[in-house]
């Protein structure tokens, strides 16, 4: 049965209005993935959207009727409003709507958390990496990563400690690129979210929603390769799940 949604929050960066600016449409891949918008009122938006309001720095504003390979949503919108702060910074609104049509209760619960994670890694790459360009990928593990405790699995499995919380640094081993020093700049019972000096690497626990366990890697090391990085992980996933 078809039920609307609306997931809103409201955050505070040091960043000018132009770097967030930046980070919601060109710099996507630095916390997202790669989005691309024609910059102008009508024109294009990911998912055969289209662009409903173009106002640089202060609002972008997406919506997508029938969105192309989602096939629970008849419709998404996304509306952003950067407004900046007396002294410095600027306050950041961010309305995800749309109408559900499948499993909403799941659906809606597996959105509102992923945003809180995708929000925040958005506060990481504007504050340590903003204005740099990231090689991203990103990809599932294999089925076998859909049972209880999957994410802890590779949380252990890159050298995690259980008792690891948020803003510690942690001695960790990352496919392809070897031990290395990071900051858990996230965690809970649903994601994972690590930082090096060079990198963003976040593990979504998607086990919780009925989905294999989820790995993307935003890489802002010069010369960094996207697709030795996917390799690099999926190799060490396989192997993890067999």
């Amino acid at each position: 049965m078809e039920k609307e949604f609306e997931i809103v929050r409201e955050f505070e960066i040091d960043a000018s209005p132009e770097q967030v600016w930046e980070a919601i449409t060109t710099g996507t891949a630095g916390w997202l993935w790669p989005i691309e918008y024609e910059p102008r009122q009508g024109g294009a938006a990911p998912f055969g959207g289209t662009v409903t309001a173009w106002d640089p720095p202060h609002r972008l504003t997406a919506r997508t009727e029938d969105a192309e390979g989602v096939s629970v949503q008849t419709f998404n919108q996304l509306d952003h409003v950067v407004e900046p702060l007396e002294g410095g910074g600027c306050r950041v609104r961010y309305v995800h709507s749309g109408i559900l049509v499948d499993d909403w209760d799941n659906q809606y619960d597996g959105a509102n958390k992923h945003t809180d994670f995708y929000l925040h890694t958005l506060r990481q790459y504007l504050t340590y990496f903003t204005g740099r360009p990231a090689a991203f990928c990103t990809l599932d593990a294999p089925d076998a990563s859909k049972a209880p405790g999957a994410l802890e699995t590779v949380a252990r499995g890159l050298g995690l400690p259980d008792t690891a919380a948020e803003g510690t640094t942690v001695r960790v081993e990352l496919p392809g690129a070897g031990v290395a020093d990071a900051v858990v700049d996230y965690r809970n019972p649903y994601f994972v979210g690590l930082r090096t000096d060079e990198a963003l690497y976040r593990v979504f626990g998607r086990n919780h929603f009925g989905a294999p366990v989820g790995v993307s890697v935003h890489d802002f090391a010069g010369g960094a390769d996207a697709q030795k990085t996917e390799a690099d992980w999926r190799t060490w996933l396989t192997g993890l799940f067999t």
